[in-house]
């Protein structure tokens, strides 16, 4: 039998709106695929979705044996911003490989945490530049002298892109120490 029609003058009432499945447990369980590609595929969708039930299983991942996966990881928690990521990502910072210290320096600055500063400013004398990129765009996003004067010494880092970052997240910290513009 089919909807009755509205009356005259009326509009018809809106459909319901379909119930959207919840695939963030289908995405938490493909973290263990056996497929690496799957596995960096489900970080990266977690990531996006941007759902706090994900931050444990994202942990986990910071351990993969495969670097595409922690480090996508890491940048998944970055996303997320959920404070009980901050500890295993400054471990991941300071043990990682290239690629998840370069992620998880890289998350640290977009959690915010503050607990985060002092491992940053350590990370600028990681061997590999593009970690200290990273750790100096993540100081940029916090405040106060201790990240002025480390990003003031990464200004003479011997790779350009360091210094680049290192000039660009020093501006950064001096207008957020000025205030908003009058």
């Amino acid at each position: 039998m089919a909807d009755p029609e509205p009356p005259a003058g009326q509009a018809p009432a809106p459909e319901a709106p379909e119930e959207k499945a919840d695939e963030i447990p289908y995405l938490i369980a493909l973290l263990e695929h056996p497929e690496l590609n799957v596995r960096w595929r489900a970080a990266e969708a977690l990531g996006e979705a941007r759902d706090p039930r994900a931050v444990e299983p994202l942990i986990a991942a910071l351990k993969d044996e495969y670097q595409d996966v922690s480090w996508i990881a890491a940048e998944a928690l970055g996303k997320i911003r959920d404070p009980r990521a901050v500890e295993p990502l400054i471990a991941a910072l300071k043990e990682g490989q290239k690629w998840l210290r370069q992620g998880a320096a890289w998350a640290l600055g977009k959690i915010g945490d503050p607990r985060a500063v002092g491992p940053l400013i350590a990370a600028l004398k990681d061997p590999k530049a593009d970690v200290r990129k990273n750790a100096a765009w993540a100081l940029g996003q916090f405040t106060g002298e201790e990240a002025v004067s480390a990003l003031s010494g990464a200004v003479k880092d011997p790779d350009p892109g360091v210094q680049r970052a290192a000039r660009l997240a020093l501006d950064a910290v001096k207008k957020k120490a000025a205030g908003p513009a009058a």
